[in-house]
């Protein structure tokens, strides 16, 4: 009876909140059902207090914008640029009202910029590449990144698929992004790396998130993991929670 009641929760979970591919991703739907620790660093911080000494500004992988308008940036003077299609629609028919200029980049090596341009270049989790970065950068100009790392919830993708399942490369982390750095001649101001504790308040939760993060568990699917998603029910009806640990590091850089 146990295994019926568990296997039914998890199932009407996925079915109520399976994520839509052609629609823009939304972690609304996890607030209250997860909690992570916080960072011991301030990435919004780090960038109003770079943005005062800042006449162009871009955003790489801005989303929906959320983060970028709560910036209220120099109108005319701020870019954006979005690999994922839904969400550069979303921010095409929205940002330039704000008078920011959007760009679909589907290539990180060949950015739609003329070189020395940026006085500040901002990402949070988005792929780059430092040569690039660096070329678009004005000398002296500076480049902020929170990053998330090889680790990130690894383990707990290892228990659901298995060994090494995760597409995720295992050794990005804060060295070898600052290696990369320093190698596009880049000097490295401040690197911090930290693993915070996320933990899910319910299955469905879990499911939910799994089925979104798609590069971290390849794959998954409720059918093929219920055994897996039975063990994490009973750790949750023991713990009050199931517990999964991310990984982040932060750099600041000069050109």
């Amino acid at each position: 009876m146990k295994i019926y009641r568990v296997s039914g929760l998890i199932y009407n979970c996925y079915q109520l909140t399976a994520p839509n591919p052609h629609k823009r991703w939304d972690f609304s739907y996890l607030a209250n059902r997860t909690a992570t620790q916080e960072l011991p660093w301030d990435y919004n911080a780090t960038v109003l207090n770079q943005m005062k000494s800042t006449t162009t500004l871009l955003d790489m992988g801005t989303g929906g914008g959320e983060f970028l308008l709560s910036l209220s940036p120099p109108k005319g003077k701020t870019y954006a640029t979005e690999a994922y299609t839904p969400n550069y629609e979303l921010c095409k028919n929205t940002l330039p009202a704000f008078g920011i200029d959007v760009r679909l980049v589907s290539d990180d090596h060949e950015l739609p910029f003329e070189s020395d341009f940026f006085d500040l270049v901002i990402n949070r989790h988005e792929s780059f590449s430092a040569q690039e970065v660096h070329r678009i950068l004005k000398p002296g100009g500076i480049f902020v990144t929170q990053q998330v790392g090889g680790q990130n919830n690894r383990e707990l993708s290892t228990f659901l698929l298995g060994q090494q399942v995760s597409l995720t490369d295992p050794n990005f982390n804060l060295q070898t992004c600052r290696d990369e750095l320093l190698k596009a001649r880049f000097t490295v101001i401040e690197g911090m790396e930290h693993f915070p504790l996320l933990q899910f308040y319910d299955v469905g939760a879990l499911v939910y998130f799994a089925k979104i993060i798609e590069w971290e568990f390849p794959g998954f699917s409720v059918r093929e993991c219920l055994d897996k998603l039975i063990l994490l029910q009973e750790k949750l009806e023991q713990n009050g929670f199931i517990q999964s640990t991310e990984h982040r590091f932060f750099i600041t850089a000069r050109k």
